[in-house]
């Protein structure tokens, strides 16, 4: 399920900054890691296992927000006859991360990086997952790196995947990379991205795909007043996420054919849902005609508009239930797809922010060159389901505290007033119980009356209560 983007920037002892940072203390978040795996680290980070195939003659480069120093990725793309060739480099978290020790524990123990608006609580240590692993650039490292040959169409010819030391080239945010794109002064590697990303994306609305792409909120903070903004996505955002969902669905066929894996599974969303997913749009006043597809609604949503923007909200409700799908010994599991995927798909592209990837990598590895996957491997597949449920409930849990205490600070002046929203969830037991999506802003909160709350409705609301330091929002029928 895709995070919800929230930013915070301000000073570090202003309110909001400072709930945030109770927050973690409250939840136990660990603010570092234990001396063993610091020093198994270091250690790592001074002499990896480095692979035999030198690549490092690949111009790669990677694209990320301009902050970002835990580099999983990086690219190169060309021509292949009238068809295309993806170079797709993945830090190889394998040759730094001893099986069963301190290092691996901790791992196992954090299972993923969790995002907060003021800061990231990183899987790996420092000097790893932003140092000696990730793919700066100008430094050897070693990857996996896949080719992955494409059809005129963007359709998948061949797939292959081998360890190798690469080097990144560049270094480039979106905003640098959509600009050089626009302006036609792109070199043809990344020029390449949108006509690749492109017809991907038309390879997954054919297949019934969607991405979703959740606005960024940001909130700043000044002088104990907080203020919104929306930023969408740029287009070379999606277009990069279709390289990692093209490599994703290329591993989680790997592993099909090889007979053992670790999939990402989505089941089809309960009619109920996507009812109560149409009423929420009539209450926001969205036209959804009943011809026209949930994916092709979402394509047509413009991210900068308020009402638009609490619809996307909304609309990651139909992406819970997702969960990590292990199989063995060619013995399938019944579901091998991911719904909103349309396809059989797999983490396998972000191995120094989630657990999982660095098993599903080896598999792959395995896969290509014939032989069965290492027994430290076959020794975890089992667990990792349950791990990563509990990583990513962690992970959840971490976003919805911090979602109310901004919301609670983006509205802590604003007590009394009157707001449009929908009532987009009504407790079972307690129908005068539920939850409100406000219009603008587009925050969601608690919201209490005397009746029964007309779910999928639009209902005048009153704010009763916000509360940063107890991330609370309430609202009531007005």
């Amino acid at each position: 399920m895709p995070r919800r983007h929230i930013r915070v920037t301000g000073a570090p002892e202003a309110p909001l900054r400072a709930a945030l940072t109770a927050l973690r203390a409250e939840m136990g978040v660990a603010d570092g890691f234990p001396a063993d795996a610091l020093a198994e680290a270091e250690r790592a980070a001074r002499s990896p296992l480095l692979p035999k195939l030198d690549a490092t003659d690949i111009p790669l480069f990677t694209i990320d927000p301009p902050a970002s120093t835990d580099l999983d990725q990086a690219m190169h793309l060309s021509r292949l006859g009238t068809g295309y060739r993806v170079r797709y480099a993945i830090a190889d978290v394998a040759a730094f991360v001893v099986p069963g020790g301190a290092l691996d524990a901790e791992a196992h123990r954090r299972v993923t990086t969790l995002y907060f608006p003021d800061e990231r609580v990183p899987l790996h240590p420092p000097v790893l997952g932003e140092g000696a692993a990730s793919l700066l650039p100008g430094q050897d490292r070693p990857a996996a790196l896949w080719t992955i040959d494409l059809d005129p169409d963007g359709r998948t010819l061949a797939v292959d995947v081998r360890r190798a030391l690469v080097r990144s080239r560049a270094r480039l945010d979106y905003r640098s990379a959509q600009r050089q794109i626009d302006e036609r002064t792109a070199e043809e590697p990344l020029a390449l991205l949108e006509t690749v990303g492109w017809l991907r994306e038309r390879q997954e609305s054919e297949r019934g795909g969607i991405s979703l792409t959740v606005p960024e909120q940001e909130i700043v903070e000044h002088d104990h007043t907080c203020e919104l903004a929306y930023r969408a996505a740029l287009p070379a955002e999606g277009w990069n996420a279709q390289i990692s969902l093209l490599t994703g669905i290329a591993a989680a066929d790997l592993m099909l054919a090889h007979g053992t894996g670790v999939l990402r599974t989505l089941p089809l969303a309960p009619d109920g849902a996507v009812a109560r997913l149409r009423r929420t749009a009539h209450a926001l006043r969205i036209d959804w005609p009943h011809h026209v597809s949930y994916a092709d609604l979402i394509r047509a949503l413009d991210p900068h508009r308020p009402r638009h923007a609490a619809f996307l909200q909304e609309c990651t409700t139909l992406l819970r239930g997702a969960g990590y799908t292990v199989f063995r010994h060619g013995v399938l599991p019944e579901i091998t797809t991911h719904s909103a995927v349309a396809a059989p798909y797999t983490h396998c592209t972000a191995p120094l922010r989630r657990l999982t990837d660095r098993y599903a990598t080896e598999i792959c590895l395995a896969a290509v060159a014939g032989r069965d996957a290492p027994d430290w491997v076959l020794f975890a597949l089992d667990a990792l389901p349950r791990e990563m449920a509990r990583g990513t409930r962690r992970a959840n849990a971490v976003e919805r505290a911090c979602v109310d205490i901004v919301e609670a600070a983006l509205l802590r002046d604003r007590v009394g007033e009157l707001f449009d929203g929908c009532v987009v969830d009504v407790e079972e037991r307690r129908p005068t119980t539920g939850t409100v999506q406000v219009e603008s802003p587009a925050v969601i909160g608690r919201i209490e009356g005397d009746d029964q709350l007309p779910l999928g409705e639009r209902l005048r609301v009153r704010l009763t209560r916000a509360d940063p330091a107890a991330a609370t929002v309430r609202f009531a029928p007005a």
